[in-house]
């Protein structure tokens, strides 16, 4: 810790005033019976394919399996007891209802350990536990940053109580254990944690080069998952790492940190966070924790440095940016308690958590709308599904990328929407009759024409998928569409915009010259 706070504490500094904040961060996602996010549907898929595809024919027809021990497995690794207990649809929303508080703790118990007690500033920073990587259903990064947050509270605390030894053992597991829920969270970590033993290292009157080193070596039992690494990329992996110094989208992510259903509230929210942080650089009211201001300032130089996407995994400096912006935040110590920025970070939070609950109530309903059409699919199924987006600079997202996933979870039919990028996911599409629309992309079409030629249209989806690969076609959310490119095929369900239809005629329609399906990697 690198200075202590005095005097009385408010109930948002006590243990049971941190316990409450982090149990409202789970009421948006309580109601929902299928957490709204935009991945994870898809995720889920992944997870049923790995807990059933043994003892499974309808399965093994189109999907395999192939453990490996990487940097990316947390959801897959709780689901296997817990879904014994639960179910795997209830397992999965434990987990991530989960994972807003346990985010939340981290945070305030970060702020404790670092200033002393909670400062009233650290409090804007609790939204953030609903960040934009969180609503795009990234399941496995935003558990293994709650476990981040979580570790390095705990070693702030050891090494404020001098128990260094016991840090040192305790982190070799506890490592391995961030590192296996995603690899960006163990990275996360290793930055915190040398950043605060750099900082140490120099109070004691060290010069910066040998603070580094010293700060290093505290830092050893944390190197561990490199070997699992090296071990995990040097076998098959053919995702692309490409995209480099993207500025425009990098500053759109800036004002995307709280995205998620309305604009004129999720702007403003960011834009208060970074003016917050401009005040504190320019008021002497304010200082900042120079380890965590470091961590933040060097996670920033990353993201502006990362590509888009690293060895497949698409938005990887996406992911890190609003975990920057919050330790930014955190990093604030206020030389006073005012009592007006405690009462505007306490009601920014429930803000926050009313739109999100808003927000995550209406997506939830919108998914049931769309997922009664799986009562009409047979177990086992060859299902198409084609789901119409609209163009990324829309705010409002409708969130079914991957929803036709449920389809493999409550059905064991086949799903085109599942990703394929080796050394990154357990599982892999088998069902080469497919085509083209083996894996995702395939499932996208445009609701409308976008700046960006990115998706194919809907019409250009009939006219290529290969009928007599598939028994049902989903069109989720569509625009529309040519109505004689379904003819030979029967409505079997309808919620009035969406169509289930059974194929009947697998005679495969003539395919125009101008019709194309752009390649779209994941």
């Amino acid at each position: 810790m690198e200075e202590s706070g005095a005097g009385a504490l408010h109930w948002w500094q006590t243990w049971w005033g941190v316990a409450l904040l982090a149990l409202v961060a789970a009421v948006p996602l309580v109601w929902p019976s299928v957490p709204p996010l935009v991945d994870l549907p898809g995720h889920m898929a992944a997870y049923k394919v790995e807990l059933d595809l043994a003892h499974s024919p309808d399965l093994q027809r189109y999907y395999s399996l192939h453990w490996a021990l990487i940097g990316n497995l947390g959801l897959n690794l709780l689901v296997v007891p817990l879904a014994k207990l639960f179910g795997l649809e209830l397992a999965v929303k434990l987990v991530m209802l989960c994972v807003p508080p346990l985010t939340a703790a981290g945070f305030l118990w970060t702020a404790r350990e670092v200033h002393g007690k909670v400062p009233a500033s650290a409090l804007f920073g609790l939204p953030f536990t609903y960040a934009y990587p969180f609503t795009f259903g990234f399941a496995n990064f935003v558990l293994s940053m709650a476990l981040c947050f979580l570790a390095f509270a705990l070693w702030l605390r050891l090494g404020r109580l001098g128990r260094t030894g016991l840090r040192a053992l305790a982190f070799l597991p506890l490592a391995i254990v961030v590192w296996l829920a995603h690899t960006f969270g163990w990275g996360v970590l290793g930055i915190l944690a040398f950043a605060a033993e750099t900082v140490r290292e120099d109070d004691r009157g060290r010069r910066l080069p040998e603070a580094a080193f010293r700060g290093a070596l505290q830092c050893l039992p944390l190197v561990l998952p490199l070997l699992m690494m090296l071990i995990w990329r040097s076998g098959d992996v053919a995702g692309k790492t490409e995209h480099w110094l993207a500025v425009v989208p990098k500053v759109n992510y800036l004002l995307y940190a709280l995205r998620d259903r309305w604009k004129w509230v999720d702007v403003p929210s960011v834009l208060l966070v970074l003016a917050l942080i401009g005040w504190a650089i320019r008021s002497r009211r304010f200082g900042f924790s120079r380890h965590l201001a470091a961590s933040a300032l060097f996670l920033l130089a990353i993201y502006l440095a990362l590509p888009q996407k690293i060895f497949g995994s698409s938005y990887a400096d996406m992911r890190l940016l609003p975990y920057t912006v919050a330790i930014g935040v955190l990093a604030i110590r206020p030389h006073a308690t005012p009592r007006g920025l405690a009462l505007a970070g306490l009601a920014f939070f429930a803000l926050r958590m009313a739109s999100e609950t808003a927000s995550f109530a209406l997506y939830g309903a919108a998914f049931d709308r769309e997922l009664a059409a799986l009562d009409h699919v047979p177990r086992g199924a060859r299902l198409l599904s084609l789901i119409g987006t609209p163009c990324r600079g829309e705010w409002t997202m409708a969130r079914f990328d991957h929803l036709s996933g449920m389809a493999v979870v409550r059905r064991e039919a086949y799903s085109n929407d599942q990703w394929s990028v080796a050394g990154a996911q357990l599982d892999r599409s088998e069902y080469y009759a497919a085509g083209a629309f083996r894996r995702d992309p395939s499932q996208i079409v445009r609701l409308h024409d976008c700046p960006v030629n990115r998706w194919p249209t809907l019409d250009a989806s009939l006219r290529h998928f290969p009928r007599a690969a598939f028994d049902y076609l989903w069109l989720i959310n569509p625009p529309a569409w040519d109505r004689s490119l379904t003819a030979g095929m029967v409505p079997v369900w309808t919620n009035g915009r969406s169509v289930l239809f059974r194929i009947v005629d697998r005679t495969q329609p003539v395919i125009r010259s101008t019709d194309t399906l752009p390649v779209a990697e994941p």
